[in-house]
C-alpha cells in the first residue's frame, strides 16, 4: 500500500469546500471496516483513505497549513496504513458510563495483546499493539491501541481463493469471537492486501 505524501492532501480551503462529501464517502466506506467483539469491544480496520480523512481533518482542527506541521501529522498517521502483508487496525474499548469504564479497563489490562483473527485452518494471529508506546499502566489499560496483524503469504492466498476469516479476543476477563466475519467486511479486508 502507498503511503500518503503532501500531494494526497488538500489544502485546508479545498477540503472546506468538500468535506461534508468526502467525509459521508468515508463515513460510508467504514461501514465495511469494523468489526464488534462482544458487549464493548470494536476493531476499526485503517486503510488509506480512512487515513487520509484523519490526516485532512488533524489538519483542519489544528489550522495546520505549514509543511512541517503537514509532515509530521503524515509521520503519525502513515505507520496506520496496511504495507499489503498485514492488517491495521484502532482498536477501541466502548463504554458509555464513566464509572463501568473505570471498572472495565482496569480489568483489562493486556487486552490489546489477546485480540486476533484467524484465516480458516490456521492458528490465531495475534494482534502486535501498540508498537509506538505503551499504553497500559499498572492500574488500567487505555480505552483505544493500535494494531498490526501480520498474515504469511499461504494465509492471503487461502484468503483469495475464498477461506472464511474469525477474528477474537482472548483475554482471561473478556473472551468473544466472531466467526466467520461478514462478507462485505471480509472483502474490505482482502483489498488491504494487495
Amino acid at each position: 500500500m502507498n503511503k500518503l505524501t503532501r500531494d494526497d492532501l488538500l489544502s485546508l480551503e479545498n477540503y472546506a469546500g468538500i468535506r461534508p462529501e468526502f467525509r459521508a464517502r468515508v463515513m460510508a466506506h467504514k461501514k465495511n471496516r469494523n468489526v464488534r467483539i462482544g458487549p464493548s469491544a470494536t476493531v476499526y480496520f485503517e486503510d488509506c483513505q480512512t487515513i487520509q480523512y484523519q490526516v485532512q481533518e488533524m489538519l483542519r482542527v489544528e489550522r495546520i497549513f505549514e509543511a512541517a506541521g503537514i509532515e509530521e501529522e503524515l509521520e503519525t498517521y502513515n505507520p496506520l496504513i496496511p504495507d499489503g502483508s498485514n492488517w491495521k487496525a484502532t482498536f477501541m474499548i466502548e463504554e458509555p458510563d464513566v464509572e463501568k469504564r473505570k471498572g472495565l479497563l482496569a480489568g483489562l489490562i493486556g487486552i490489546e495483546d489477546r485480540v486476533w483473527v484467524r484465516v480458516n485452518g490456521h492458528a490465531p494471529v495475534f494482534a502486535i499493539a501498540d508498537e509506538d508506546l505503551d499504553r497500559d499502566t499498572e492500574e488500567k489499560t487505555s480505552a483505544v491501541h493500535f494494531l498490526r496483524f501480520e498474515l504469511t503469504p499461504g494465509m492471503v492466498g487461502e484468503l483469495r481463493a475464498g477461506v472464511s476469516l474469525a477474528m477474537g479476543i482472548d483475554h482471561e476477563n473478556y473472551r468473544y469471537q466472531l466467526e466467520p466475519v461478514t462478507g462485505n467486511v471480509r472483502a474490505a479486508l482482502l483489498a488491504d492486501l494487495d
